[in-house]
């Protein structure tokens, strides 16, 4: 909890008891390693700060004459806020599933908490709007990254951002996230080390 309160903290004119109120809204859950947080179809309620660990986002793919295949689009990893949050703010079934990659610790808020924070204080409404702002950054920076990058050069920069645990991301989902089979991410990494 101290890295979710250290958040908090570093809110200038939080008061230390605003900054304990809001944290103790938050639940502490760890879930093991291949832990299906949210199945696609289901309404997700609620909003995570990842405390250690990481959670990759997937959709299932099905045609009707090949197997069913998961292609991963997101990954999120420790000291950042994550949720299926499409979903989280509309109410609406999510169209995808969210999964740890690895034993996960997670500080989670129910969707009700979180609406009552917001009306409660402006810093409710503050820390809501930075998450927002910073899944819809990490949404648009991947999307360029699939337009503009080479898969070695989506590689690197995945490399980049999580260099404590790409060694532990299975090469199948990482070769899903980069829009590669893991056979040309196997000659990438070959190439590169």
């Amino acid at each position: 909890m101290e890295k979710l309160l250290s958040i908090y903290n570093s809110i200038e004119g939080l008061s230390q008891e605003e900054a304990n109120y809001h944290v103790n809204k938050f639940e502490r859950m760890v879930f093991p390693k291949k832990t299906l947080i949210l199945e696609e179809g289901t309404v997700e309620d609620y909003l995570y700060f990842i405390d250690s660990g990481i959670i990759r986002f997937f959709v299932n793919k099905v045609h009707p004459t090949e197997p069913s295949k998961e292609i991963t689009f997101s990954f999120i990893a420790e000291n950042m806020f994550c949720s299926a949050y499409d979903s989280f703010i509309t109410r609406t079934p999510c169209a995808y599933n969210v999964k740890t990659v690895q034993e996960t610790v997670v500080y989670r808020i129910h969707h009700d908490d979180l609406q009552e924070l917001y009306e409660r204080s402006k810093i409710g409404n503050y820390l809501g709007r930075i998450s927002a702002e910073n899944l819809y950054v990490r949404k648009t920076q991947r999307e360029i990254s699939l337009l503009m990058h080479s898969a070695e050069e989506r590689y690197l920069n995945l490399a980049k951002a999580y260099p404590k645990f790409i060694q532990e991301i299975p090469l199948k989902h990482i070769a899903s996230y980069i829009g590669i089979t893991p056979q040309a991410l196997s000659r990438i990494r070959k190439q590169i080390l």
